[in-house]
């Protein structure tokens, strides 16, 4: 490959972070469903998710995780803290990631009172949710309250539900990059009898990525590999050493 061509296909690479951002999560409290979720839509549209990490309701470490997140790849989802309640303070630290004010969006406004007609009064705890930063645009969906986007991060719900929704309409706006291919072979013999063999097979075909995934059923001890790569041919030509290899161990350890 030259170096026109490796520049080329890196700037094929479409990268993300995700901050799941809530007290609840840490403490074991709520389990997260969102992750799997925002990996599988964003796999899809050829996104690598490379970052996951997941920080208290505390403004700082909010605006700091953003701040590093959003230098670091393409783009950034968050989950969690945009409701009404005190601890919901995912807009204010969003924008003081970005240095910008905040205040009730019109639209946003609109939006909430056109949900709660007939239901429930408007009052401030509610109108916590309708605060956006300045310069973000809303990510509307059918239901529930927008979620928005400023700069590189997109800010959803915490409901797996209405992130979902929220993902789901994100997903339509973004650009992905060469999708990751995979393959996947059961060694049917455990770890310890192709991890050298398998490190041998990742040094030759520097393109892909290997993995190897134990699994234990009725009491025998074997092994789930896995090979990716955006090349068709790279993925092809990693596949059949690995099966190659594999035949050898079975033989040899039967």
């Amino acid at each position: 490959m030259t170096a026109a061509d490796a520049t080329s296909a890196a700037a094929e690479i479409v990268t993300a972070g995700m901050l799941v951002i809530g007290d609840e999560i840490l403490s074991g409290r709520t389990k997260d469903r969102n992750i799997g979720y925002v990996a599988d839509r964003l796999t899809e549209i050829g996104i690598d998710l490379k970052e996951v990490r997941v920080v208290p309701d505390e403004q700082d470490m909010i605006v700091e995780a953003v701040r590093a997140l959003s230098a670091r790849w393409t783009h950034v989802f968050t989950s969690g803290g945009i409701g009404p309640t005190h601890d919901d303070i995912t807009a204010d630290a969003i924008a003081a990631a970005f240095g910008v004010g905040i205040d009730h969006h019109p639209r946003a406004v609109e939006i909430l009172k056109s949900r709660l007609a007939g239901r429930a009064e408007i009052n401030e705890a509610r109108l916590r949710m309708a605060r956006i930063p300045f310069g973000a645009d809303l990510i509307e969906t059918e239901n529930g309250m927008p979620g928005f986007r400023l700069g590189n991060v997109h800010v959803m719900a915490g409901v797996p539900a209405v992130l979902q929704a929220m993902m789901d309409e994100v997903c339509r706006t973004l650009k992905g990059g060469r999708p990751m291919l995979s393959k996947t072979l059961d060694a049917e013999r455990g770890e310890g009898l192709v991890a050298t063999p398998l490190a041998a097979i990742q040094k030759a075909h520097p393109t892909t990525v290997i993995g190897s995934y134990p699994y234990e059923r009725d009491g025998r001890y074997a092994t789930n590999i896995v090979v990716r790569a955006r090349d068709p041919a790279a993925l092809d030509a990693a596949f059949a050493d690995i099966e190659a290899m594999i035949a050898e161990v079975r033989a040899k350890y039967p």
